[in-house]
């Protein structure tokens, strides 16, 4: 499931839409995804500059090279999940990095982190025990995912919870588990800010910008 916002929505409200319904209409490019908040309403976590450097030019690159890519092809009026669960090399690549993108920004909010309730919660809890268990096997996971890549939370077939490393563009949407939140560790989201300590970005991701709510909407 990936995210958007809809334009009718109340300030300081998220309405969660599945990227088919953002990418439906297969007669006209892709576009850049809008984040959900300002550019500068994860600050000081994540500042604007790398806003502006991850999202209004590398999050737009893959679009814009997405776009060239699949004209004259067969991919060309497809929407973007199709095309990341149908395609290969670089088309998916592009494809995929506007996919994972879009959902790791709907994965954090403004005054993030603390923990979920309810049924997530309770998955969690089934599966390491704590949530403090959790936070420690979700952080070696980003920490220890080697090179480029993504770290998710995802939702088995079996309704239990997990955590998976991919690699590069690698993407839960060619799996059979449902993303529930992720976080990008390319060293491109993390260095403006942090420089080279993934460990502290994994860390602040979680304490201080994780959005359980998105989380539990998915996990539903």
């Amino acid at each position: 499931m990936g995210v958007g916002v809809a334009p009718a929505a109340p300030r300081g409200t998220i309405r969660v839409l599945s990227l088919h319904e953002l990418t439906k209409e297969t007669d006209v490019e892709h576009t850049l995804p809008a984040l959900p908040y300002a550019m500068d309403a994860l600050a000081p976590h994540i500042s604007k500059e790398t806003f502006e450097f991850h999202y209004g030019k590398h999050h737009q690159a893959y679009v814009t090279n997405l776009n060239n890519l699949i004209k004259g092809t067969e991919f060309e009026n497809l929407g973007l999940e199709d095309i990341v669960r149908k395609s290969s090399a670089g088309i998916f690549n592009n494809a995929a990095q506007v996919w994972n993108h879009t959902f790791f920004w709907h994965s954090m909010k403004p005054n993030g982190g603390g923990e979920p309730t309810g049924a997530l919660a309770a998955a969690i809890n089934a599966k390491w025990g704590t949530f403090a268990a959790f936070k420690e096997a979700f952080t070696k996971s980003a920490v220890g995912n080697f090179g480029s890549g993504w770290t998710w939370l995802v939702k088995k077939a079996d309704g239990t919870v997990d955590i998976v490393n991919t690699s590069n563009a690698g993407t839960t949407l060619t799996s059979g588990d449902k993303a529930l939140l992720t976080i990008d560790v390319w060293e491109h989201a993390y260095y403006i800010d942090f420089r080279n300590a993934r460990p502290k970005f994994v860390e602040t991701f979680l304490n201080s910008l994780v959005n359980w709510d998105f989380a539990a909407q998915n996990f539903a």
